[in-house]
């Protein structure tokens, strides 16, 4: 079966973003940008909160206008990563590499894990992270923990309605006084 990994940068007090969205207080290093090169080899599935999704459409720069080329444009290929947005009030996206999941997560999920692929990115926090994590379907949780306490903002984790027991695999200083942590999430029986 394929594995869920859910994390991503998060402040010591556990934010994913401040209170407005900010991430300007993000440490950018060599060394976590190693982490996370080896990380995508082995990954063809993300998984995106709706919410997640927006921020990252914001994000992207404008398209730029090329100059028409005399030859023929090559077919457009399937991109290598399948990216999968869930959300209960999109009704379309206008991203054509991006597929919409309006049905039951859940349940969507369960069954693309059983489907033969590589690794599964859970790009999405609150509450698609949320209903994964109550379904006891995440199998790894990996944080960049920064030196910062931010107070408020966008928490990493919701309340998924019982206990995640954790087992700790890796645990390393990263440059700019930030620690990798990452967890297999201890199924229940």
């Amino acid at each position: 079966m394929r594995t869920i990994t859910y994390g991503g940068a998060v402040s010591l007090d556990g934010f994913l973003a401040g209170a407005d969205g900010a991430i300007d207080w993000l440490y950018h290093s060599k060394d976590a940008q190693q982490v996370m090169t080896d990380y995508w080899k082995d990954i063809d599935t993300i998984l995106w909160g709706r919410k997640t999704y927006d921020v990252s459409v914001a994000m992207r720069p404008a398209p730029t206008k090329k100059p028409a080329k005399a030859k023929s444009p090559k077919p457009k290929q399937r991109p290598a990563m399948h990216n999968y947005v869930f959300s209960r009030t999109l009704k379309t996206l206008d991203d054509p590499d991006m597929e919409l999941v309006t049905s039951d997560a859940v349940e969507f999920v369960r069954a693309l894990k059983q489907n033969p692929g590589k690794e599964i990115c859970l790009m999405g926090g609150g509450e698609l992270a949320q209903s994964l994590l109550a379904a006891d379907l995440v199998d790894e949780i990996c944080l960049n923990i920064h030196p910062i306490l931010l107070g408020t903002g966008i928490p990493t984790f919701r309340d998924p309605g019982h206990r995640v027991n954790l087992q700790l695999f890796e645990c390393r200083q990263l440059e700019g006084g930030c620690v990798l942590a990452g967890y297999r999430v201890l199924h229940a029986q």
